[in-house]
């Protein structure tokens, strides 16, 4: 199907990850059984019949697609992340010289509340990397871990990717490689550095991957989320806590502690201003709190 091939460009041309890929394929999907009115398109070749309604899709139909997934009672982050991927799509097949013209270009995306992210206090995360144990080399293994996000920041797919010649010891830096394969540069703090240095050690060899499963391979973002879960639940921290609150925690402390917001997002990775900003609001909430709570007139 024309799918495989926009999926496959996606991959070579955006640098796009499995998961992100695995998305736009979904969403794709589930508006072509919209198209074909869920005809069981498993018993047919979708994609002839797909392409018999191509040159007759318009506007209309794909406001009535998603009239429906508002129906269905999908989020408005759900409805305009399917847009955007049919808008992507649409595009591509313009650009193939598929279609003469994208029907979705036009079609605004729904207006999206700014969600304040959660992050933890410096206490609770002192509290969290202080009950980690080192007895043993998974031990160590977490501790480094989990130094090294609160220390960087860094997504759970990009701490997944690391490989031991990422990191220069020595000047204290680590090469990332974010969303879209773009690489950074962001610093690591002396105590991620020894943890990460002892962890190491305790390996019988110099693993490529940096942090490693019970069979010495490469440690999925999934695996890395459920040792969060049990490090969380034994130190009784009654908070919900993810790999994504550790970044959120990270990007918080250190914009209250007075760094520069271009600085931050650097670190981040992040590819506009604007998204790093909704931690001004973090910080904002946090002062008028402490106003709130210590002015006499406030």
């Amino acid at each position: 199907m024309i799918l495989d091939t926009f999926i496959d460009t996606l991959m070579a041309e955006k640098g796009y990850s499995v998961h992100t890929c695995r998305a736009y394929r979904s969403d794709i999907f589930d508006f072509v059984q919209f198209v074909l009115d869920k005809q069981d398109i498993d018993e047919i070749d979708p994609e002839k019949l797909f392409w018999q309604h191509l040159n007759t899709l318009d506007k209309t139909i794909i406001r009535n697609y998603l009239a429906q997934l508002v129906r269905l009672g999908k989020t408005k982050r759900t409805i305009a992340r399917k847009l955007s991927s049919l808008k992507a799509f649409f595009n591509y097949l313009v650009k193939s010289g598929q279609i003469r013209a994208n029907p979705a270009e036009t079609i605004p995306f729904p207006k999206l509340e700014k969600t304040i992210p959660k992050f933890l206090s410096i206490d609770d995360v002192v509290r969290l990397l202080d009950s980690i144990e080192t007895n043993t080399w998974f031990d160590k293994r977490n501790l480094a871990m989990f130094e090294t996000f609160y220390s960087t920041g860094m997504r759970v797919s990009e701490m997944e990717g690391l490989n031991i010649e990422d990191i220069d010891f020595k000047s204290q830096m680590i090469k990332v490689f974010g969303k879209g394969s773009k690489e950074r540069i962001v610093p690591v703090g002396k105590r991620a550095v020894n943890a990460i240095n002892d962890y190491r050690a305790s390996l019988k060899e110099n693993y490529i991957p940096i942090f490693l499963n019970k069979n010495f391979t490469r440690l999925s973002s999934r695996s890395i989320r459920r040792i969060l879960d049990k490090l969380v639940r034994d130190c009784q921290l009654n908070v919900p806590v993810s790999p994504h609150t550790l970044r959120h925690s990270f990007a918080t402390h250190m914009l209250d502690c007075g760094a520069d917001l271009r600085g931050i997002q650097e670190i981040l990775g992040h590819a506009s201003l604007s998204t790093t900003q909704i931690y001004t609001h973090v910080s904002m909430d946090k002062l008028m709190k402490v106003y709130d709570k210590a002015h006499p007139r406030s």
